[in-house]
């Protein structure tokens, strides 16, 4: 099963991408860590998501590029959070894929299909505020908006997660 998992910051997508992982079953569970931690507020929320998941056995492997060649072990149960860090990173960071990352991180998904058992990749909801941005952030945006169409249409279900209450949309 491939599942995507979107909504807004503080929505409950963590939550509930975590049980549908427990959902899945017995298996190898493996948390997929993309973010990047740059300050005092991004270590607070990599630890909050620790204690989230501290009782669901997951193994942690942090993937900040490059997805295509992490290290997932046949068979496993994915847990990929989340694709809107990944996609910031190959586009920003050295050694990224910068222009290529819309390709870079279609072939990670790929692996991750080819390879895991069961995979629930965590996105967001970043398009409908309203608000006008520069250039580079439009830009992001876009990148992130086309992957999150390809990550739908490879996905065996979505779901978008409002005030904590899911709803499937595919």
């Amino acid at each position: 099963m491939f599942i995507t998992v979107t909504g807004g910051s503080g929505s409950g997508k963590s939550a509930f991408a975590e049980q549908k992982i427990v959902e899945f079953g017995e298996g190898k569970r493996l948390y997929v860590a993309t973010m990047m931690c740059y300050d005092e507020e991004s270590r607070r929320r990599v630890e909050r998501h620790r204690r989230m998941r501290s009782d669901k056995r997951f193994e942690t492997l942090e993937c900040y590029t490059d997805l295509a060649h992490a290290d997932i072990p046949k068979d496993s149960v994915v847990l990929l959070e989340c694709l809107s860090n990944l996609t910031a990173n190959e586009l920003f960071s050295p050694g990224g894929a910068g222009k290529a990352t819309e390709e870079a991180i279609r072939c990670g998904l790929m692996h991750l299909k080819e390879l895991a058992r069961d995979v629930c990749v965590v996105t967001n909801e970043i398009f409908s505020d309203g608000m006008e941005y520069d250039p580079e952030t439009r830009y992001y945006m876009e990148v992130l908006g086309n992957i999150n169409r390809y990550l739908a249409e490879i996905s065996d279900a979505c779901y978008e997660v409002v005030y904590g209450i899911a709803l499937r949309i595919k």
